[in-house]
């Protein structure tokens, strides 16, 4: 019997600003996460991670792949440059409606995805990011969790297409390492729960001081 896959889609502001301390404390904070979630049977069995970063372009750094199969790559930032977040909520769409199976009288399809969005800026391709805002809305995401890093982040942009909003103060390491924390805790606790109901699998554990949620 094959196993049920819980999808995690990440995508990561990799536009110039994030340049130095900021994207080498989200390579740590996305190894430790890789880690954490691999001490989780749970996890092991049935998430399937693909990570997108996105600037002036947009990367797939993998497809959908097993977790303990991962292997996760350095993410760099060019000098300066725009984030194209509209750009890669398109792709997302485009690899959700291609990757998910969907249940059927053949058996179970895949557990409903998650979607982790992180940026520490405001979307430069604004048209087109509007344009993607009801397409996420329409897929089938179990929860789609927006995080703001830092204070030029504006968290409005992110309401509008996540259902769960939170913010860091800094992109240091300690928070960038506080955030990761939480998205392993969350995959955990979403691949725990769709092995017992698919209702279950949009309730997230609380984040840690340095989090804040945005209401």
């Amino acid at each position: 019997m094959s196993v049920r896959r819980l999808p995690v889609y990440i995508a990561i502001d990799t536009s110039g600003s994030m340049r130095g301390e900021p994207i080498e404390s989200v390579n740590v904070g996305l190894q430790a996460m890789l880690q954490a979630m691999r001490q989780d049977p749970y996890a092991l069995e049935s998430v399937y991670l693909s990570v997108f970063t996105y600037d002036i372009e947009v990367k797939e750094l993998f497809s959908l792949t097993p977790l303990e199969d991962v292997q996760m790559p350095i993410i760099s930032c060019p000098q300066s440059g725009p984030t194209h977040l509209g750009e890669v909520l398109k792709r997302i769409v485009e690899r959700f409606d291609g990757d998910i199976k969907a249940s059927n009288t053949e058996g179970k399809g895949d557990w409903r995805p998650m979607l982790f969005v992180m940026t520490d800026g405001v979307p430069s391709d604004i048209q087109l990011f509007n344009t993607m805002v009801p397409e996420i809305k329409r897929r089938a995401f179990a929860s789609v969790i927006a995080c703001a890093a830092g204070p030029k982040a504006k968290t409005e942009y992110l309401k509008k297409f996540a259902n769960q909003v939170v913010s860091l103060d800094t992109t240091d390491s300690a928070a960038f390492a506080a955030f990761f924390k939480w998205v392993s805790s969350s995959i955990a606790a979403g691949s725990a729960s769709s092995g017992v109901s698919t209702e279950k699998a949009d309730v997230l554990p609380p984040p840690p001081d340095k989090i804040q949620i945005v209401l």
